[in-house]
This record gives structure tokens, C-alpha cells and sequence, in this order.
């Protein structure tokens, strides 16, 4: 697979940084191509993919294979509900970067997924 650096404006990185891992797709369909119909497709090297520190976390403690009992008293550390702190006070005062919406809907989206697992421990 080829590397390809461009120049584009700052503004257009910040839009497109919570895009990263999913560039190469949307690049086959600006250029109207399905990437399934190519013979080398595209493929994630999860070393150059900025993972969430938050998701890193759920990550690490999901691959423990946990009790019930012990996802049920699952928190992400303190320094995780700090960030998360600072991004609703963002949020509430209409400051968020595009970066940093990408990051709050990060956070709803494992908080969703936690919240399901939690129910589901419950049940066991």
C-alpha cells in the first residue's frame, strides 16, 4: 500500500481528525469506487490510529474477562471523569472544537455500551 502526504488547511485537519481511521474509505467513495471490488484493500494499522485513552481503558479492563460483579462496579479512572468534566463544561458553554465533539460522542457511545453491560451483569 502506498503513503500519500497532502497539504490541506488547519481547519480542514481539525474536521477531519475524527475521520482518520476512516479515510481511505471515504476517499473510494468521493472517487465513486467500492474499495470491496479492488484486490488490495484497505487495511488498519492499528499503531498509526489514535485510540481514545478513554476507550484504551474499557479495552484493558474488558480484556481481564471480568465478573459480572466487578463490570457492575466498573469507573473509568479519575483522570478520564476529569476529561470528561472538562468537555461538558465545554459543551454547555458552546466552546467545543469539532475534535473535541468527536471526543464527547466517544465518551456517550461507551458510556451506552457500559451501561448495556452493566444491565446484562445484572442479570447473571
Amino acid at each position: 500500500m502506498a503513503k500519500l502526504t497532502i497539504e490541506i488547511p488547519d481547519e480542514l485537519v481539525g474536521r477531519l481528525e475524527p475521520l482518520q481511521s476512516r479515510l481511505p474509505e471515504l476517499l473510494w467513495r468521493l472517487l465513486d469506487n467500492d474499495p470491496k471490488q479492488t484486490t488490495e484493500q484497505s487495511k488498519v494499522n492499528i499503531g498509526t490510529v489514535e485510540i481514545p485513552e478513554v476507550y484504551l481503558e474499557v479495552l484493558d479492563f474488558l480484556i481481564k474477562r471480568p465478573t459480572p460483579e466487578e463490570i457492575v462496579g466498573f469507573k473509568v479512572s479519575p483522570h478520564t471523569q476529569m476529561r470528561l468534566q472538562t468537555l461538558l463544561e465545554k459543551n454547555r458553554s458552546g466552546s467545543l472544537t469539532q475534535i473535541e465533539i468527536a471526543e464527547l460522542d466517544v465518551y456517550e457511545q461507551l458510556e451506552h455500551l457500559m451501561i448495556l453491560l452493566k444491565a446484562r451483569a445484572r442479570e447473571k
